[in-house]
């Protein structure tokens, strides 16, 4: 195994992911029949915040717990009690009054006031000094633009140099699509509870709740019973069942064509890590379709990839008719060249992936088809769709859902949380990923992964899932030595690695 930074161990979260109204059902469950007092998991809630915080900052001794009302406030009361009560100097600011709670909410409220701890309207002097700021102060109910009050509120939080730790979610943080509500909290720790909310783990929401830790609150498993989630975590585990260990007696031919068609004048290096990316996670035999300039460099760089020189779109048909997979669009260009070469492969029928400049130009002539799997950023996305890039990142579930809808096949939305959407089966949110993968070339190492994986006889959904967890798994592999520089080529050797079957590696997809 290699050595990697603590910033890239992902520590295991449920695979299940809910909306907010879902964790309120898991809550009502838990509540009306299983007969836990609302309270009690209050209680619960406080105290785990408490034990993560210690944990993450064991020195700090000098707190300000930020509560609202509700019962994300009535969490931030527990924390502060049980602080307290430990040795801990507690300044509490409250946004509502304590006298005003109701519920649960209020009796811990209460409780922390009999306890001694000292509750205060918030107010920018009790801030300074202090080591953590805690936020409870928003919850999961926050929907709408978040109001003045508390929008200041969360600028303060922001504008100190302490320690973030937000209580279930960062305040201003939509729970259910990841977008900021105008503003959010940027945590350094959240903890979560009960159910994971898909919007922590996709747009800002990695962003903004920092190291992430879920808490089940001891309920029972009974609850989660006849509630289908609203999207799932992809994990090395669903992986493995698709790149079973290969036969003794198998040759290149059971392992797929791929055609890597792109590469306008001037335009080698997207084709020719496009298809070293193929060839890299098991692809039989890859040929490049490529403006005829370009053939010496790829032939330099990857020569086992074959090549196929394209002055004119009808050149490509030899190529075509060898392939079983195609992947179209790294460096292809919006030119005359570009649009024919596109309208030739659109032609057939083949399994493909639809990436980069085929992207741009499909949106001009939008077209829907079952065997692909498209693979756009945001601003691509809302290309597809006729809108902005913000309009995409309000909601990326619903922009996924709908440009499945429109165009078909199974799609990647790339990103922070890259999501993956297919007819008839819930998204998937893939957590592994880094911002070092911000970088040229990774898009075009992404097609040629989940083309490779077609190549092997994976349904257009299932490669587009495991493609995405390997390209984002070797990227932080390839980040071990730091995020800025990694290239898209370094993540070539962890494909391999990762795509290999080895009984004492739980990681590998064939193991």
């Amino acid at each position: 195994m290699h050595d990697i930074p603590s910033s890239y161990s992902r520590r295991a979260l449920p695979a299940a992911l809910y909306t907010a109204e879902q964790v309120r059902e898991l809550d009502r469950r838990a509540i009306q029949a299983h007969g836990i007092p609302g309270r009690a998991l209050m209680e619960r809630a406080g105290a785990e915040a408490f034990t993560a915080l210690r944990r993450r900052w064991p020195r700090a001794r000098r707190i300000a717990v930020l509560c609202g009302g509700g019962n994300n406030g009535g969490d931030g009361y527990v924390l502060a009690r049980l602080a307290h009560q430990a040795g801990f100097d507690v300044a509490l600011g409250w946004l509502v009054d304590p006298r005003r709670l109701r519920g649960d909410a209020a009796a811990v409220a209460e409780t922390a006031r009999a306890a001694g701890v000292v509750m205060e309207p918030l107010a920018a002097g009790q801030l300074p000094g202090r080591e953590v700021l805690v936020d409870a102060l928003l919850g999961t109910g926050a929907h709408g633009e978040v109001r003045a009050s508390w929008r200041e509120a969360i600028e303060l939080v922001n504008a100190g140099h302490a320690g973030r730790f937000a209580i279930d979610i960062p305040s201003g943080l939509h729970p259910d699509t990841g977008a900021v509500l105008g503003e959010a909290v940027r945590a350094d720790l959240t903890v979560t509870f009960i159910g994971m909310k898909q919007g922590l783990l996709t747009g800002a929401g990695p962003d903004r709740c920092g190291e992430l830790k879920f808490a089940g609150l001891g309920v029972p498993q009974e609850i989660y019973a006849g509630l289908s989630p609203s999207s799932r975590l992809l994990s090395a585990a669903s992986m493995r069942r698709l790149l079973p260990r290969r036969r003794r007696d198998a040759h290149k031919g059971d392992f797929g064509h791929v055609l890597v068609v792109g590469g306008g004048p001037g335009m080698p290096g997207a084709v020719r890590m496009c298809s070293e990316a193929a060839a890299r996670v098991g692809a039989g035999l890859v040929t490049v379709a490529t403006h005829p300039q370009n053939l010496p460099a790829v032939a330099a760089g990857r020569p086992e990839c074959m090549l196929h020189g394209v002055s004119a779109a009808s050149d490509i048909e030899p190529a075509l008719r060898r392939a079983s997979v195609v992947a179209v669009g790294p460096g292809l260009g919006r030119d005359p060249w570009a649009r024919q070469l596109l309208d030739q492969v659109l032609a057939r029928d083949l399994p493909m992936v639809v990436d980069a400049d085929a992207l741009n130009l499909l949106a001009e002539a939008p077209r829907k088809r079952a065997r692909w799997v498209l693979t756009p950023h945001p601003g691509e996305a809302g290309r597809l769709l006729g809108e902005s890039t913000p309009m995409v990142q309000v909601d990326r579930f619903d922009a996924a859902a709908r440009l499945v809808q429109r165009y078909g096949g199974a799609l990647v939305l790339k990103g922070a949380g890259t999501l993956v959407c297919a007819e008839d089966v819930p998204p998937a949110v893939c957590r592994e990923g880094n911002p070092g993968m911000a970088a040229g070339g990774m898009g075009d190492v992404l097609s040629g992964v989940i083309a490779g994986l077609l190549a092997q006889g994976m349904a257009p959904a299932d490669a587009a899932r495991s493609g995405v967890w390997l390209h984002a798994r070797a990227g932080d592999l390839a980040a071990a030595q730091g995020e800025r520089g990694t290239l898209a080529g370094d993540l070539m050797a962890h494909l391999r690695r990762l795509v290999n079957p080895e009984p004492d590696d739980p990681e590998r997809c064939g193991a």
